[in-house]
């Protein structure tokens, strides 16, 4: 980490949303960076990340240190590395350098912070340590739970990290565009991997080379029908397909996400290349519609739609799609959202629960293709989302017997048999909402079917 003058890019966009912070919220704010959690003795730990919230306003990506907000003012609290750790980590930045760095006002140890805490707000940490560590420096618990200066904060926090300034944008784009490279060197890598960590491995490296780490658990599976599949010891068989949902996240914490899925030899075979048509129309037909105004909840519609008209032209759906819609038909193999904010974090926010996903007054539905939408607001410039549609084969939905008693006259389970060579396809970018046409980050990785087979086959 190089230190960079007050007046750098990075500097006055740090100071920019602290000033924005201050003209929404005048209560002082109390931000801790976090620490990292031991892996089983405490000296071995496990790779630190800081907060977010803290990462937005103070840029640095430094564990065990706050900050205090006040009227576009930054004050750093941190104390001085212990003599003996030069022995273990080698030097580190004083106090002083730290506070140049960011462009505080002041700095002092952390032992003076509780006298600088009273009627402060702040977010609750992710990690029991640093939870614990704002107890007792504010002589409560915090919590967005329930109305007060914390849920206050978190609402002003996410009116300005909604929609991204340039300096973010700058990152983000640095993120896709190595995570472009990570799928492509995945693809490449297939033939030659005999498991799923083969090419997992070849796209982390890619990931690393370039000085960012993964944004996420990297998905890289034959059995795409698990959504969140983080096991990477299936052997790739001919006939198979692999999903592959990996994304890069930079030095200061901003992310990629993106998915594609590649036949493992090379070739679809007929029927996924049905289904990854299907797919691939819905993924098309959103991102055509995202712009400033649109509802995030009428685009996901959009691909319940498109998704369930193919599934009826190609047999394995009957009736009307509208009805079919309706009924929540298409949550049979597309249970999921098409896709959520993007940010600092690969879901940007969730950890404020539903405050950024959702505008002020909507809750999640309780219907089956509606529950697990994590975007329900109206898109504005600036915004960057995900579109990720996709098609699954999940036992534990399809075997469900009042599923199957529900949807009996509406699927061909005859037909849907024919597809066994299809468990999970998903296709998913990057995109950024514009005043014009919406921008896709990710759009240099290819999503046409033969296009990815030629990648794969070299």
């Amino acid at each position: 980490m190089q230190l960079q003058d007050v007046h750098s890019p990075l500097a006055v966009a740090l100071l920019q949303r602290r000033q924005k912070l201050a003209h929404l919220f005048q209560t002082p704010v109390i931000l801790w960076s976090g620490r990292s959690s031991p892996r089983n003795f405490p000296a071995n730990r496990f790779a630190f990340r800081a907060s977010s919230h803290f990462l937005y306003f103070a840029g640095l990506p430094l564990e065990g240190i706050a900050v205090r907000l006040e009227a576009g003012g930054l004050q750093l609290f941190m104390d001085e590395a212990e003599p003996g750790s030069a022995l273990w980590h080698g030097s580190t930045y004083t106090r002083e350098e730290v506070a140049s760095l960011m462009g505080a006002d002041e700095a002092y140890p952390l032992s003076e912070l509780a006298a600088w805490a009273k009627g402060a707000a702040t977010i609750p940490a992710q990690d029991m340590p640093t939870c614990l560590e704002q107890s007792e420096v504010l002589g409560r618990l915090a919590s967005i739970g329930t109305p007060g200066i914390d849920l206050a904060l978190a609402e002003a926090i996410v009116s300005l990290r909604l929609v991204h300034d340039d300096t973010a944008l700058a990152e983000l784009r640095r993120a896709a565009a190595v995570t472009v490279q990570a799928h492509q060197a995945g693809m490449a890598a297939t033939s030659r991997a005999r498991l799923e960590a083969g090419v997992r491995a070849e796209m982390e490296s890619t990931i690393i080379a370039h000085g960012m780490s993964c944004a996420y658990s990297s998905i890289v599976t034959t059995h795409g029908e698990v959504l969140h599949n983080e096991h990477y010891h299936c052997s790739l068989t001919p006939g198979d397909l692999l999903l592959v949902d990996v994304g890069a996240e930079t030095a200061t914490g901003w992310a990629a996400d993106v998915t594609r899925t590649w036949p493992v030899t090379g070739k679809f075979s007929p029927t996924q290349l049905e289904l990854y048509r299907v797919v691939l129309a819905a993924h098309d037909a959103c991102i055509a519609r995202v712009r400033p105004g649109a509802e995030y909840r009428d685009i996901h519609l959009l691909a319940a739609s498109i998704m369930t008209r193919g599934l009826v032209d190609i047999g394995i759906l009957r009736g009307r799609v509208e009805d079919l819609v309706e009924m929540d038909a298409h949550a049979l193999f597309f249970p999921h959202g098409t896709g959520h904010l993007l940010g600092l974090d690969v879901h940007d926010m969730e950890d404020l629960g539903d405050l950024a996903g959702y505008e002020a007054g909507r809750v999640r539905s309780n219907r089956f293709g509606l529950g697990f939408l994590r975007l329900d607001r109206p898109l504005e410039a600036g915004m960057l989302v995900t579109i990720e549609p996709g098609f699954y084969q999940v036992p534990a939905i399809l075997n469900d017997p009042e599923r199957r008693a529900k949807y009996r006259k509406v699927v061909n389970w005859e037909r849907l048999a024919q597809f066994a060579d299809v468990r999970g396809i998903r296709i998913e970018d990057d995109v950024l909402v514009t005043q014009g046409d919406a921008e896709v980050l990710t759009a240099a990785l290819p999503t046409a079917p033969h296009l990815i087979e030629q990648l794969v086959s070299g």
